[in-house]
């Protein structure tokens, strides 16, 4: 029976990906002078598992690194051989030549060659080499098994039979599954040949290492009696639940799970295993964890969810809308009425927060990609560092952790680069040549509080301002510090002497802060001369739910994003100043800030137009003040943003809209964009 295997490329390509950042974490973390054998282990299992699934799917060129990968782990793993910084290179070496092979059959991209050739030649090369053993060798690790057992002692003992197997092949199997214990070749009752394996891995290992060289519906597994293995009886399929598998059988299976899935299909059918007496006690914890495991997660592609989202959407418009018609009904005469729609509203909102939480994704996400990098860029530039993480388990929306990795990126590099010194300046100075670099987040109100923290230098007072000067920018020495350090995110601005390919250009921290100001977060700047810099980014968890303020300007109702408003006055003309030429200002507490006439903004006929008998919301962006006059404070509520601009075109001043209770649209605006057309 042929099936069609392309269905399942996306979950392997998936599942090495994350079997790829795995490994590369294991690597970053692994002791060299004393490894811990589980990691090394479990690096061991994710070649071994990406080799197999390479293999399934005929993709030869991953196949064949991850075959020399794994020897080489093999050997270290044994013992047979110390692990040394350079393996430790080496392998992530092989994890980027991976990651680009995959990238290769998944997007299309381009494949270097030639650092694929380098990767391979590199790996050769170390297996080849004649390492001795040391003096007192670790004991040997029992391959897979995570138990640490004597390699001569087996906990199982299977027989793999063949259909059509030539003899060389027969050949190379026997050695490929002799790294997994004890094998021979002979044949079995039928007269077929078969290998008798003696080992403590798990029936997957087995098929993961044969798949690489015949195919998976061409073997019988089944296993034996430790002290009877040559002359044991094959067990039937129906005792052990395995057989000739088809294809769709061999996918990949996580390293618990067995190896037929629990799920049924018309054009593969499968056996299903927990209808089996068997009394393998291995194989039913291996059931019990991957029943655990697909209770507990679920594949959905983020458009469903995106969907759904939508119409929870819908819902909150139209439940917004029965509260509204609703309002003016007698309580009295419609209690039940009145109580179904609270009873409603109060679903509804569970519903929204519910659906909301699927988009959410832990920070981890972005932080696991900062080891790799902080450990590459501290080697190039000759530092020491040590990088910490902290609140990878906070949750934050899935489009914003997407847009917030290039802006940490940059922050994280900068704090390598211009904030932690030299080791021999850090001594000299009384540290520890190490330097500490760390990224947390947390949760704090609607909003998640990203902090980059270094224990360098700090910023130099002196310096920016005399670099702000030279740069013709508008800038005192009776400056604050916040004040002083806001002026990095200049465009164009940087203190470095010499440009190098990590910095100096004085492109990116503007960029940084127009991207987080865009996804209606701030940033902030704390220093302290020779102690470290902190720079907190706080953004709101989500940016398809927005707590906002409504406004009224003539006859229009406009939505102020609530994270700006600062406070809300009606000014007195005494208060208010005429600029000439430059436009009016309103004196709040010792302070003149810039009048900004909404009305003016979009063109409206206003309802008032002298601000003493209107409102006046003051606003907060950057650490800019405005004051927005508006005609009428509405109420305060929770919108669904819509996107105004891939439905309609960009409106200046304007960030998206929502629909109201009574059906119309309202725009919610733009702070930011409408403070710097007023600067």
């Amino acid at each position: 029976m042929t099936i069609d295997m392309s269905q399942f490329f996306q979950v392997f390509f998936d599942e090495a990906e994350e079997l790829l950042a795995e490994k590369e974490k294991l690597l970053l973390g692994v002791d060299v002078s004393s490894p811990d054998p589980e990691d090394l282990n479990a690096i061991f299992r994710a070649a071994h598992s990406i080799k197999g699934g390479a293999s399934t799917f005929g993709l030869t060129d991953m196949s064949e690194v991850t075959h020399i990968l794994e020897s080489l782990l093999d050997k270290i793993r044994k013992g047979e051989m110390s692990l040394t910084a350079e393996h430790v290179d080496a392998f992530l070496a092989a994890k980027d030549v991976l990651k680009m092979q995959l990238d290769g059959h998944r997007l299309g991209s381009a494949v270097d060659l030639d650092a694929v050739g380098d990767v391979r030649m590199l790996l050769q090369s170390f297996v080849q080499e004649d390492f001795k053993p040391k003096a007192s060798p670790a004991p040997a690790l029992a391959p897979i098994a995570q138990a640490t057992q004597p390699e001569e002692k087996y906990l199982h003992c299977f027989r793999v039979s063949f259909k059509g197997v030539k003899d060389a092949d027969l050949t190379l199997l026997t050695s490929e599954l002799a790294l997994l214990g004890s094998a021979s070749s002979e044949k079995n009752g039928e007269g077929q040949d078969s290998i008798v394996l003696q080992t403590n891995g798990t029936i997957d290992d087995i098929l993961a290492v044969c798949s690489f060289i015949v195919d998976a519906d061409n073997m019988l597994i089944s296993e034996e009696k430790m002290l009877e293995a040559s002359k044991a009886k094959e067990l039937t399929e129906d005792e052990l639940g395995y057989g000739f598998f088809e294809p769709i059988e061999s996918m990949f299976p996580p390293e618990d799970k067995p190896i037929v899935e629990q799920a049924k299909s018309e054009s593969a059918p499968v056996h299903d295993s927990n209808n089996n007496s068997s009394k393998n006690s291995v194989k039913k914890e291996a059931e019990k964890n991957a029943a655990g495991h697909e209770s507990t997660t679920i594949r959905v592609g983020i458009e469903k969810v995106d969907q759904i989202i939508n119409l929870i959407g819908e819902l909150v418009i139209t439940q917004a809308m029965l509260t509204q018609r609703t309002q003016d009904l007698d309580p009295v005469s419609n209690e039940r009425l009145l109580s179904s729609v609270a009873h409603l509203t109060r679903n509804t909102r569970d519903l929204q927060e519910a659906v909301m939480s699927i988009r959410m994704m832990p920070m981890d996400y972005v932080f696991s990609r900062f080891p790799r990098m902080v450990r590459d860029l501290a080697h190039k530039l000759g530092k020491k560092v040590e990088f910490v993480t902290y609140g990878a388990s906070t949750e934050l929306d899935k489009g914003l952790i997407e847009r917030i990795v290039d802006p940490l990126t940059h922050l994280v590099r900068n704090s390598i680069d211009h904030g932690i010194e030299m080791p021999t300046t850090r001594v000299e100075n009384g540290k520890g040549e190490v330097g500490k670099l760390s990224l947390s987040a947390v949760h704090q109100g609607g909003n998640i509080v990203i902090e980059v923290c270094d224990d360098g230098g700090g910023l130099h007072r002196e310096k920016i301002l005399a670099k702000a000067k030279q740069s013709g920018l508008n800038v005192s020495d009776s400056m604050s510090d916040p004040e002083v350090w806001q002026l990095i995110f200049a465009p164009g601005f940087s203190t470095a002497e010499v440009v190098t390919d990590v910095s100096g250009r004085g492109v990116g921290m503007d960029v940084v802060k127009r991207n987080i100001t865009q996804m209606g977060g701030v940033v902030d700047i704390r220093s302290a001369r020779g102690f470290g810099t902190t720079i907190t980014i706080s953004l709101p968890l989500t940016l398809a739910i927005l707590d906002g303020m409504s406004i009224k300007v003539g006859e229009e109702i406009y939505i102020l994003p609530l994270g700006f408003v600062v406070e809300s006055l009606q000014p007195q003309s005494e208060d208010i100043k005429e600029i000439n030429g430059k436009g009016r200002v309103i004196k709040v507490r010792q302070e003149y800030l810039p009048l900004i006439p909404l009305f003016e903004t979009f063109n409206i006929e206003p309802k008032h137009r002298d601000p003493a008998n209107g409102i006046t919301v003051i606003v907060e962006v950057d650490g800019r003040k405005a004051a927005l006059f508006v005609d009428d404070l509405v109420g305060q509520q929770q919108v669904v943003v819509k996107n105004i601009e891939s439905n309609y075109r960009k409106i200046p001043g304007i960030s998206g809209a929502t629909i109201l209770g009574d059906g119309g649209v309202s725009f919610i605006l733009d702070v930011a964009a409408i403070l710097r057309s007023v600067r």
